[in-house]
């Protein structure tokens, strides 16, 4: 709780994909509830795209979060569909898609934050594709304000590493799904992932002390849109 990510009164949208990420996360945050001396709601949302490796039990991901008092909601979005002419599928369109409907999901149903399962690694690996290919010095914030909207997201598991999540993940049984998408097999990301674990060694005190120069430029950072 040292970035208040969480506060009295919120209403926190969970994006779920039911992956290892965002199940561990909703899981995470449904004890808080037990723990913290702040009230908070949660509802999490399951985005389906028309891809051909999208489909997940959706069945098991409401069963899951039913046990943690999460209602869950289901929205299909033609990722595919909405391509125009001449342009090609790719990771950052489906995840801008994605992003725009738990936008207008959350503004139409009155929450104020949006909650995603991004990682510790997600963030550091994110940071050194924006520097080697933008020309960038910029990431993934732990928590983003929009400017023209009254949402906020935030990432709770920005300081656990993936394979920590992992091990929570086995450890309590919590469904595991490994993203097979054919769009995604040759990313620009796996490539940055296994320069990052020559950089670091995979240490985790190592990926802390980037993480830490990071947030000396990126607390809570504003979206202008």
């Amino acid at each position: 709780m040292e970035r208040q990510l969480i506060q009295e009164g919120d209403r926190i949208l969970i994006g779920a994909s039911g992956g290892k990420d965002s199940t561990v996360m909703a899981w995470a945050l449904a004890g808080l509830r037990q723990v913290l001396k702040i009230r908070y709601e949660l509802q999490a949302l399951h985005i389906s795209a028309d891809l051909p490796a999208d489909s997940i039990d959706t069945g098991a991901i409401s069963a899951r979060l039913s046990e943690w008092g999460i209602p869950l909601a289901f929205l299909p979005v033609p990722v595919i569909g909405r391509l125009k002419e001449g342009r090609k599928m790719n990771c950052y369109w489906c995840s801008t898609q994605r992003r725009t409907e738990l936008i207008k999901y959350a503004m139409e149903n009155g929450f104020n934050k949006i909650a995603l399962g991004h990682h510790l690694d997600d963030i550091i690996e994110t940071f050194f594709m924006n520097l080697m290919e933008k020309g960038t010095f910029s990431t993934m914030p732990m928590q983003l304000t929009y400017r023209k909207y009254p949402l906020t997201l935030i990432r709770p598991l920005g300081y656990l590493e993936e394979r920590q999540i992992i091990a929570c993940a086995s450890e309590l049984g919590l469904l595991s799904v490994t993203c097979t998408c054919p769009y995604g097999s040759n990313s620009r990301r796996l490539e940055i992932r296994r320069r990052i674990a020559g950089l670091t060694a995979n240490s985790g005190a190592v990926k802390r002390r980037i993480l830490s120069g990071i947030n000396m430029g990126f607390y809570n950072p504003v979206y202008d849109i």
